[in-house]
């Protein structure tokens, strides 16, 4: 196996971070992520820091089937919606240029945070969601026993923004959500990741590629492109959800 991709599996094994570039084909952007289960209030510090963009948290198809969790985008347009809220027929996502579709699922917070955008609350939901995920897939419990767990620790909205990885995984889209929770499954980690999109210091533009992977050499973070973990997830068995 390639040494860096070695070296990213081994970092994030221990809940320390990757930096994962997708492709200059398709967002051009590189994400600074974590494996979830190893969020701490320093860990939503770094990634609000250090990166500027979308705090996210990527699942696996398999977390997405056991809560049911449904894309936004297929909940916006569903008939019963679009007739009772005429306004989502008018913003209708038909034109992203980097995607056929978006991968957002629910937004979450868990009971026990305050407003949920503090870094405690946002670790703690994260933290707490990769464990119960954790337990429920571990367990295979039923639908209905996942959706009491839940229901029971999380609300929806929330300040955690949840982005499900497509059926297929990577053999079928190659974003950051496919690639996040492919690094994850390589790892041998539960397949739930919070990241964020690293940003040029005004905002204006993602941060380049040459710019962030000396970022990551100078904090000695291990640095893959989106090409790297394809191909090694190819040669483990296959780039698609296991």
């Amino acid at each position: 196996m390639d040494a860096q991709v070695e070296s990213a599996l081994e970092a994030f094994k221990n809940g320390r971070p990757v930096c994962l570039f997708d492709s200059e084909k398709r967002e051009g952007e590189t994400d600074l992520l974590f494996p979830a289960q190893a969020a701490v209030p320093e860990t939503m510090r770094q990634l609000r820091k250090d990166c500027g963009g979308l705090l996210f948290l990527a699942i696996g198809d398999e977390v997405g089937e056991c809560f049911d969790l449904p894309f936004l985008q297929d909940l916006h347009t569903a008939p019963a919606a679009v007739e009772d809220h005429p306004v989502l027929g008018h913003l209708v996502t038909n034109d992203l240029r980097y995607d056929a579709r978006s991968a957002f699922t629910l937004s979450i917070n868990h009971r026990e945070t305050y407003t949920g955008i503090t870094d405690h609350d946002r670790a703690l939901t994260t933290r707490r969601f990769a464990e119960l995920t954790h337990a429920c897939l571990a367990e295979n419990v039923s639908r209905e026993i996942a959706f009491e767990r839940l229901g029971a620790e999380f609300r929806t909205p929330g300040h955690i923004p949840v982005c499900r990885e497509s059926k297929g995984g990577l053999a079928r889209r190659q974003g950051h959500t496919e690639l996040a929770v492919g690094l994850a499954r390589l790892a041998g980690t539960t397949p739930v990741v919070i990241g964020a999109e690293m940003l040029q210091d005004d905002g204006d533009h993602a941060l380049a590629v040459n710019d962030a992977r000396a970022w990551a050499e100078q904090r000695n973070i291990p640095f893959l492109e989106g090409a790297q973990l394809i191909a090694a997830l190819s040669n483990n068995g296959g780039p698609s959800r296991s």
